[in-house]
């Protein structure tokens, strides 16, 4: 059973930091790019529903662990022309038949996932032939001073973040999972604390 804080304090902490204008416009860059059938990891709160293309998407699936965020998905605003659901479960083990969808939309959710390899093998496991990897995400920083802080600090954001971690690795990790990396950016967000401002975009194909 979610403790106390995990269901009322975590989901509003997530909430300001997810929904921050700059890290909105992140998500801006990728989800929009999404077409067909699309699965999203970690669907959250749902903040990513308003940015797609309901003209190029068939439905979205959104797959969560935690009851009071995919309650709080269910409610976001999007679309109306837009189908979605949302189904209680893990990136690691998702309840899908393999090759079930054109676009797997992943946003700042292999911070905090048990396991990004097993994530990313079952993302690979559920993309059609040709499908398309649509990915945002933080991680650990290209440069020593700002990575030496999110390693001393990631113990503690760690306990009060939903186990969200600062120093892991993005594209690497992908392209290490099977991935091919059609596209990457990179850039520090502004207004954002440093330790957690490193970004990664772009989107991959199985390889």
């Amino acid at each position: 059973m979610a403790s106390l804080y995990d269901r009322f304090i975590l989901p509003r902490l997530l909430a300001c930091g997810c929904s921050s204008p700059p890290t909105m416009k992140q998500r801006a860059k990728v989800v929009p790019r999404a077409t067909g059938r699309v699965l999203e990891l970690g669907i959250g709160l749902g903040l990513n529903l308003g940015f797609y293309d309901p003209d190029k998407v068939e439905s979205v699936t959104g797959v969560d662990p935690s009851a009071e965020l995919r309650s709080a998905a269910v409610a976001a605003p999007r679309d109306p022309r837009l189908a979605v659901s949302v189904v209680e479960g893990t990136a690691e083990a998702l309840p899908f038949e393999d090759h079930s969808f054109t676009t797997v939309v992943c946003t700042f959710t292999l911070c905090s996932v048990h396991s990004p390899a097993a994530a990313l093998a079952e993302a690979r496991r559920v993309l059609r032939p040709g499908g398309t990897l649509l990915f945002c995400e933080h991680g650990l920083a290209p440069d020593l001073g700002v990575a030496k802080w999110q390693r001393r600090i990631e113990p503690l954001w760690k306990r009060m973040v939903g186990g969200c971690h600062l120093t892991r690795p993005v594209s690497s990790a992908i392209a290490a999972s099977g991935f091919a990396l059609a596209q990457v950016e990179s850039m520090y967000v502004p207004n954002t604390p440093r330790i957690a401002a490193w970004n990664e975009w772009g989107s991959a194909t199985p390889a």
